[in-house]
Protein backbone atom coordinates (compact mmCIF):
# COMPACT_ATOMS: atom_id res chain seq x y z
CA UNK A 1 0.00 0.00 0.00
CA UNK A 2 1.68 3.14 -0.87
CA UNK A 3 0.67 6.94 -0.34
CA UNK A 4 1.43 9.91 -3.18
CA UNK A 5 3.84 12.79 -2.08
CA UNK A 6 4.61 16.20 -3.33
CA UNK A 7 7.29 15.89 -5.46
CA UNK A 8 10.82 17.28 -3.62
CA UNK A 9 14.12 18.73 -4.86
CA UNK A 10 16.78 15.54 -5.61
CA UNK A 11 20.22 16.53 -6.51
CA UNK A 12 22.79 13.09 -4.92
CA UNK A 13 25.88 13.66 -3.27
CA UNK A 14 27.84 11.57 -6.42
CA UNK A 15 26.41 14.04 -8.84
CA UNK A 16 26.78 17.29 -8.06
CA UNK A 17 25.03 20.41 -10.25
CA UNK A 18 27.09 20.77 -13.66
CA UNK A 19 28.49 17.01 -13.74
CA UNK A 20 27.81 13.92 -16.37
CA UNK A 21 25.66 12.30 -13.78
CA UNK A 22 26.13 9.05 -16.24
CA UNK A 23 29.84 8.71 -16.61
CA UNK A 24 30.13 9.43 -12.30
CA UNK A 25 27.79 6.50 -11.10
CA UNK A 26 23.99 4.98 -11.37
CA UNK A 27 23.45 5.00 -7.74
CA UNK A 28 20.85 7.82 -6.24
CA UNK A 29 22.20 9.52 -2.83
CA UNK A 30 19.29 8.22 -0.89
CA UNK A 31 19.62 5.23 1.93
CA UNK A 32 18.72 1.90 -0.29
CA UNK A 33 16.73 -0.53 1.33
CA UNK A 34 19.36 -3.92 1.30
CA UNK A 35 17.29 -6.51 -0.49
CA UNK A 36 16.97 -3.46 -3.59
CA UNK A 37 20.56 -3.17 -3.54
CA UNK A 38 20.36 -6.93 -4.66
CA UNK A 39 18.64 -5.90 -7.52
CA UNK A 40 21.63 -4.97 -10.24
CA UNK A 41 21.18 -1.37 -12.07
CA UNK A 42 19.95 -0.81 -15.42
CA UNK A 43 23.31 -0.66 -17.81
CA UNK A 44 24.16 2.51 -18.83
CA UNK A 45 22.60 2.42 -22.28
CA UNK A 46 19.64 1.13 -20.78
CA UNK A 47 19.51 3.77 -18.08
CA UNK A 48 19.72 6.39 -20.89
CA UNK A 49 16.88 4.85 -22.68
CA UNK A 50 14.85 5.25 -20.08
CA UNK A 51 15.82 8.99 -19.10
CA UNK A 52 14.81 10.11 -22.81
CA UNK A 53 11.38 8.53 -22.26
CA UNK A 54 11.15 9.75 -18.59
CA UNK A 55 11.91 13.34 -20.60
CA UNK A 56 9.54 12.82 -23.62
CA UNK A 57 6.56 10.91 -21.59
CA UNK A 58 6.98 12.05 -18.01
CA UNK A 59 7.51 9.56 -15.02
CA UNK A 60 4.86 6.56 -15.41
CA UNK A 61 5.50 4.89 -11.87
CA UNK A 62 6.27 6.44 -8.59
CA UNK A 63 9.30 5.98 -6.84
CA UNK A 64 8.88 4.08 -3.70
CA UNK A 65 10.30 5.20 -0.21
CA UNK A 66 9.72 3.85 3.35
CA UNK A 67 8.11 5.53 6.82
CA UNK A 68 11.77 6.54 7.00
CA UNK A 69 12.59 7.89 3.45
CA UNK A 70 14.68 4.25 2.58
CA UNK A 71 14.22 3.58 -0.84
CA UNK A 72 12.67 0.81 -2.00
CA UNK A 73 11.46 -0.04 -5.31
CA UNK A 74 12.87 3.01 -8.68
CA UNK A 75 16.45 2.97 -8.30
CA UNK A 76 16.76 3.15 -12.26
CA UNK A 77 13.29 5.81 -12.14
CA UNK A 78 15.15 8.35 -9.63
CA UNK A 79 18.70 7.85 -11.85
CA UNK A 80 16.66 7.95 -15.34
CA UNK A 81 15.02 11.27 -13.37
CA UNK A 82 18.03 12.83 -12.48
CA UNK A 83 19.78 12.44 -16.00
CA UNK A 84 16.92 14.06 -17.69
CA UNK A 85 16.76 16.46 -15.01
CA UNK A 86 12.97 15.74 -14.77
CA UNK A 87 11.90 16.17 -11.18
CA UNK A 88 11.26 13.01 -9.30
CA UNK A 89 7.97 11.45 -8.04
CA UNK A 90 7.86 9.45 -4.88
CA UNK A 91 5.19 7.95 -3.30
CA UNK A 92 5.25 6.22 0.49
CA UNK A 93 4.98 2.73 1.30
CA UNK A 94 2.75 1.66 4.12
CA UNK A 95 2.35 -1.97 4.42
CA UNK A 96 3.73 -4.21 6.63
CA UNK A 97 6.34 -6.20 4.58
CA UNK A 98 8.85 -4.21 2.22
CA UNK A 99 10.61 -7.47 1.01
CA UNK A 100 7.38 -8.66 -0.83
CA UNK A 101 7.29 -5.38 -2.31
CA UNK A 102 10.79 -5.30 -3.65
CA UNK A 103 10.34 -8.96 -5.12
CA UNK A 104 6.89 -8.18 -6.68
CA UNK A 105 8.09 -4.91 -8.50
CA UNK A 106 11.65 -6.55 -9.55
CA UNK A 107 12.12 -10.10 -9.68
CA UNK A 108 11.08 -10.83 -13.20
CA UNK A 109 12.45 -7.70 -14.75
CA UNK A 110 13.03 -8.53 -18.38
CA UNK A 111 16.86 -7.79 -18.03
CA UNK A 112 17.54 -10.03 -15.18
CA UNK A 113 18.61 -13.91 -16.13
CA UNK A 114 16.98 -16.77 -13.87
CA UNK A 115 20.43 -17.16 -12.57
CA UNK A 116 20.11 -14.14 -11.13
CA UNK A 117 16.48 -14.00 -10.00
CA UNK A 118 17.36 -17.22 -8.40
CA UNK A 119 20.59 -15.78 -6.82
CA UNK A 120 19.20 -12.23 -5.57
CA UNK A 121 16.14 -14.19 -3.94
CA UNK A 122 18.59 -16.34 -1.96
CA UNK A 123 20.32 -13.70 -1.17
CA UNK A 124 17.37 -11.85 0.11
CA UNK A 125 16.73 -14.83 2.73
CA UNK A 126 19.07 -13.37 5.07
CA UNK A 127 16.61 -10.43 5.76
CA UNK A 128 13.61 -12.83 5.15
CA UNK A 129 14.29 -16.09 6.70
CA UNK A 130 11.92 -18.41 4.40
CA UNK A 131 12.80 -21.66 3.54
CA UNK A 132 14.14 -22.60 -0.39
CA UNK A 133 10.51 -24.14 -0.60
CA UNK A 134 8.83 -21.11 0.19
CA UNK A 135 10.73 -18.69 -2.03
CA UNK A 136 10.16 -21.19 -5.07
CA UNK A 137 6.88 -21.41 -4.24
CA UNK A 138 6.21 -17.37 -3.47
CA UNK A 139 8.32 -16.45 -6.67
CA UNK A 140 7.39 -18.83 -8.70
CA UNK A 141 11.02 -19.76 -9.17
CA UNK A 142 12.84 -23.43 -9.67
CA UNK A 143 13.80 -24.96 -6.58
CA UNK A 144 16.72 -26.64 -8.00
CA UNK A 145 17.82 -23.24 -9.52
CA UNK A 146 17.43 -22.01 -6.07
CA UNK A 147 19.39 -25.09 -4.42
CA UNK A 148 22.18 -23.95 -6.95
CA UNK A 149 22.26 -20.77 -6.19
CA UNK A 150 22.78 -21.11 -2.61
CA UNK A 151 25.24 -23.46 -3.32
CA UNK A 152 27.16 -21.20 -4.59
CA UNK A 153 26.24 -18.38 -2.50
CA UNK A 154 27.55 -20.80 0.35
CA UNK A 155 30.97 -21.95 -1.10
CA UNK A 156 32.11 -18.18 -2.71
CA UNK A 157 30.80 -15.22 -2.03
CA UNK A 158 32.71 -13.66 -4.90
CA UNK A 159 31.04 -16.17 -7.24
CA UNK A 160 27.81 -15.33 -6.30
CA UNK A 161 28.30 -11.53 -6.36
CA UNK A 162 29.39 -12.72 -10.30
CA UNK A 163 25.93 -14.06 -10.37
CA UNK A 164 23.90 -11.52 -9.46
CA UNK A 165 25.51 -8.46 -11.19
CA UNK A 166 25.52 -10.84 -14.16
CA UNK A 167 28.81 -11.66 -15.02
CA UNK A 168 28.97 -15.44 -14.68
CA UNK A 169 25.61 -17.68 -15.26
CA UNK A 170 24.95 -19.63 -12.42
CA UNK A 171 25.49 -23.02 -14.18
CA UNK A 172 28.94 -21.71 -14.27
CA UNK A 173 28.97 -20.79 -10.77
CA UNK A 174 28.01 -24.13 -9.97
CA UNK A 175 30.02 -26.02 -11.62
CA UNK A 176 33.44 -23.97 -10.96
CA UNK A 177 32.13 -24.59 -6.65
CA UNK A 178 31.30 -28.40 -7.73
CA UNK A 179 34.88 -28.41 -9.02
CA UNK A 180 36.07 -26.81 -5.67
CA UNK A 181 34.55 -28.80 -3.78
CA UNK A 182 35.82 -31.94 -5.20
CA UNK A 183 39.48 -30.64 -5.01
CA UNK A 184 39.07 -29.48 -1.85
CA UNK A 185 37.54 -32.82 -0.86
CA UNK A 186 40.09 -34.81 -2.53
CA UNK A 187 42.96 -32.86 -1.12
CA UNK A 188 41.58 -33.27 2.52
CA UNK A 189 40.93 -36.86 1.67
CA UNK A 190 44.81 -36.88 0.73
CA UNK A 191 45.73 -35.47 4.22
CA UNK A 192 43.89 -38.07 6.17
CA UNK A 193 45.75 -40.27 4.61
CA UNK A 194 48.73 -39.15 5.22
CA UNK A 195 48.05 -38.40 8.80
CA UNK A 196 47.08 -42.01 9.36
CA UNK A 197 50.14 -43.22 7.92
CA UNK A 198 52.72 -40.66 8.54
CA UNK A 199 52.28 -37.97 11.11
CA UNK A 200 55.63 -36.80 11.38
CA UNK A 201 54.82 -35.72 7.47
CA UNK A 202 51.54 -34.59 8.06
CA UNK A 203 52.79 -32.36 11.27
CA UNK A 204 55.00 -30.24 8.38
CA UNK A 205 52.16 -30.16 5.92
CA UNK A 206 50.06 -28.12 9.28
CA UNK A 207 53.86 -26.25 9.34
CA UNK A 208 53.88 -25.55 5.96
CA UNK A 209 57.47 -26.75 5.97
CA UNK A 210 56.55 -28.87 3.01
CA UNK A 211 53.59 -29.01 0.73
CA UNK A 212 51.04 -31.57 0.33
CA UNK A 213 52.09 -32.99 -2.73
CA UNK A 214 55.39 -33.40 -1.69
CA UNK A 215 54.72 -35.02 1.95
CA UNK A 216 52.35 -37.69 -0.30
CA UNK A 217 54.77 -38.57 -2.56
CA UNK A 218 57.44 -38.83 0.41
CA UNK A 219 54.78 -41.42 1.90
CA UNK A 220 54.48 -42.99 -1.10
CA UNK A 221 58.18 -43.35 -1.39
CA UNK A 222 58.09 -45.32 1.96
CA UNK A 223 55.24 -47.55 1.52
CA UNK A 224 56.75 -48.69 -1.46
CA UNK A 225 60.00 -49.51 0.28
CA UNK A 226 58.23 -50.66 2.92
CA UNK A 227 55.90 -53.08 0.21
CA UNK A 228 59.74 -53.74 -1.49
CA UNK A 229 60.78 -55.08 1.77
CA UNK A 230 57.78 -57.26 2.80
CA UNK A 231 57.93 -59.14 -0.19
CA UNK A 232 62.06 -59.97 -0.17
CA UNK A 233 61.49 -60.64 3.69
CA UNK A 234 58.94 -63.30 1.87
CA UNK A 235 60.97 -64.49 0.05
CA UNK A 236 63.81 -65.12 1.96
CA UNK A 237 61.67 -67.23 4.55
CA UNK A 238 60.83 -69.72 1.57
CA UNK A 239 64.15 -69.97 0.62
CA UNK A 240 64.84 -70.22 3.83
CA UNK A 241 62.43 -73.03 4.48
CA UNK A 242 63.59 -74.60 1.02
CA UNK A 243 66.95 -75.47 2.58
CA UNK A 244 68.56 -72.53 0.76
CA UNK A 245 71.77 -71.36 2.80
CA UNK A 246 73.12 -68.47 0.50
CA UNK A 247 72.94 -65.33 2.97
CA UNK A 248 68.99 -63.53 2.87
CA UNK A 249 68.49 -61.07 0.33
CA UNK A 250 66.91 -58.69 3.39
CA UNK A 251 70.35 -59.13 5.16
CA UNK A 252 72.72 -58.24 1.64
CA UNK A 253 70.21 -54.86 1.58
CA UNK A 254 70.88 -53.78 5.28
CA UNK A 255 74.44 -54.04 4.64
CA UNK A 256 74.29 -52.06 1.47
CA UNK A 257 75.41 -54.81 -0.95
CA UNK A 258 72.40 -54.36 -2.83
CA UNK A 259 68.90 -51.94 -2.71
CA UNK A 260 65.65 -52.66 -2.05
CA UNK A 261 64.32 -52.88 -5.65
CA UNK A 262 67.89 -55.23 -6.86
CA UNK A 263 66.55 -57.32 -3.97
CA UNK A 264 63.18 -57.28 -5.48
CA UNK A 265 64.25 -58.42 -8.70
CA UNK A 266 66.28 -61.45 -7.27
CA UNK A 267 63.50 -62.01 -4.97
CA UNK A 268 61.08 -62.56 -8.34
CA UNK A 269 63.84 -64.46 -10.22
CA UNK A 270 63.72 -67.27 -7.06
CA UNK A 271 60.41 -66.94 -7.29
CA UNK A 272 59.95 -67.74 -11.07
CA UNK A 273 62.92 -70.37 -10.88
CA UNK A 274 61.39 -72.14 -8.37
CA UNK A 275 57.68 -72.63 -9.86
CA UNK A 276 59.34 -73.47 -12.99
CA UNK A 277 61.37 -76.19 -11.19
CA UNK A 278 58.40 -77.36 -9.19
CA UNK A 279 56.01 -77.55 -12.52
CA UNK A 280 58.62 -79.77 -14.23
CA UNK A 281 59.31 -82.18 -11.19
CA UNK A 282 55.36 -82.54 -11.36
CA UNK A 283 55.87 -83.33 -14.97
CA UNK A 284 58.69 -85.74 -13.87
CA UNK A 285 56.67 -87.87 -11.67
CA UNK A 286 53.58 -87.82 -13.51
CA UNK A 287 55.51 -89.83 -16.22
CA UNK A 288 56.86 -92.38 -13.72
CA UNK A 289 53.58 -92.78 -12.18
CA UNK A 290 51.86 -93.40 -15.56
CA UNK A 291 54.58 -96.01 -16.34
CA UNK A 292 55.49 -97.15 -12.92
CA UNK A 293 53.67 -100.88 -14.62
CA UNK A 294 57.17 -101.14 -16.31
CA UNK A 295 59.28 -100.98 -13.04
CA UNK A 296 57.18 -103.30 -11.38
CA UNK A 297 57.70 -105.72 -14.57
CA UNK A 298 60.77 -105.72 -14.45
CA UNK A 299 60.89 -106.52 -10.71
CA UNK A 300 58.83 -109.52 -10.90
CA UNK A 301 62.02 -110.90 -14.18
CA UNK A 302 64.96 -108.91 -13.05
CA UNK A 303 67.40 -111.53 -14.27
CA UNK A 304 65.36 -112.39 -17.48
CA UNK A 305 66.88 -111.64 -20.99
CA UNK A 306 63.93 -109.39 -21.74
CA UNK A 307 64.80 -107.44 -18.33
CA UNK A 308 68.37 -107.09 -19.73
CA UNK A 309 67.32 -106.20 -23.57
CA UNK A 310 65.35 -103.50 -21.89
CA UNK A 311 67.80 -101.84 -19.64
CA UNK A 312 70.93 -102.28 -22.25
CA UNK A 313 69.25 -99.94 -24.09
CA UNK A 314 69.73 -97.35 -21.75
CA UNK A 315 72.21 -94.98 -20.14
CA UNK A 316 74.18 -95.47 -17.22
CA UNK A 317 72.69 -93.17 -15.07
CA UNK A 318 68.94 -94.80 -16.14
CA UNK A 319 70.49 -98.31 -15.54
CA UNK A 320 71.35 -97.74 -12.25
CA UNK A 321 68.28 -95.48 -11.53
CA UNK A 322 66.41 -98.68 -12.67
CA UNK A 323 68.18 -100.70 -9.92
CA UNK A 324 67.09 -98.94 -7.72
CA UNK A 325 63.55 -98.90 -8.37
CA UNK A 326 63.66 -102.59 -8.80
CA UNK A 327 65.07 -102.95 -5.76
CA UNK A 328 62.90 -100.80 -3.72
CA UNK A 329 59.59 -102.15 -5.27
Amino acid sequence: MTATQQPVTYITAAHPQGADPVADSKEPALKIHPVTSLFPMLSEGELLDLAESIKAEGQHEDIVLDADGVLLDGRNRLAACEIAGVEPRFTTYTGSDPTVLIFSKNIFRRHLSKGQRAMITVMARSFSGHSLRREAKTHGLSRSRLSAANVVLTYSRELAEQVRIGALSLDNAYNTVAERKARAAALQKQYDHLREHAPDLAEQVTESEITLADATAALNERLETERLRQYVINADTVRLADGDTTPALAELVERGDITWPEARQRAEEFAVHRRDTIQRSRQALHLIAENWGVVQDLSARPNTAYAQEITNGLSPAARALVARLITSS
